[in-house]
């Protein structure tokens, strides 16, 4: 797959969308893919027909987090981290028009921190998150760490953050984690009416 391929983009009038393109791998993240997507975001960010901006992912997954087996992460997961994911957090806070995220399946570790840094967030009802950090020894990255107990509190955000427990989008919107959860098949709809 091309580094082009790694992000698709879509315009629909003044709505953009970025899909993460990695299906086979959950659209788990590459140093090649967080580069693209970068690249996705800035030019968005420049362009003033843009007036709304959804991330979403290819498949059956929003995003998996970082690809284990990617080759940068020979560098050290600290290098990664502050290569890619604090600038991606940043970017995606500060974004000049909101940013929806469309989480139309799994989103774990940084995949579930990128949806969470957006503006709003509307799940699928099959869609979960996982802070799976925990699993391999690390903390929230992609700004998980700042954002998780000024969503949920620092109690749920500890347990969460220490557990790596998986979280359907219902209970994720009943404790305010994200703002709606819908049917699978009204997603894009729902998203396509806010935007």
């Amino acid at each position: 797959m091309t580094d082009d391929a790694l992000i698709l983009r879509r315009d629909d009038g003044a709505m953009r969308t970025l899909t993460l393109n990695r299906p086979a791998a959950l659209n788990s993240f590459t140093g090649a893919m967080q580069r693209r997507l970068r690249a996705e975001l800035d030019a968005a960010a420049g362009d003033s027909q843009v007036r709304c901006l959804v991330i979403t992912g290819a498949g059956r997954g929003f995003c998996a987090g970082q690809d284990l087996n990617d080759p940068e992460l020979s560098e050290g997961v600290g290098v990664v981290v502050d290569r890619h994911y604090l600038p991606l957090a940043q970017t995606i806070r500060q974004f000049p028009v909101p940013v929806l995220a469309m989480v139309n399946g799994v989103a774990a570790g940084a995949g579930a921190n990128l949806a969470l840094g957006c503006d709003m967030v509307i799940a699928a009802r099959s869609a979960s998150f996982i802070q799976a950090f925990s699993k391999i020894a690390l903390v929230p990255d992609c700004g998980g760490s700042w954002l998780l107990p000024r969503l949920v509190g620092r109690a749920r955000a500890i347990g969460l953050a220490l557990t790596g427990d998986k979280l359907g989008a219902e209970e994720a919107e009943r404790m305010g984690l994200i703002w709606r959860c819908v049917d699978d098949a009204a997603l894009a709809g729902e998203v396509q009416a806010l935007a």
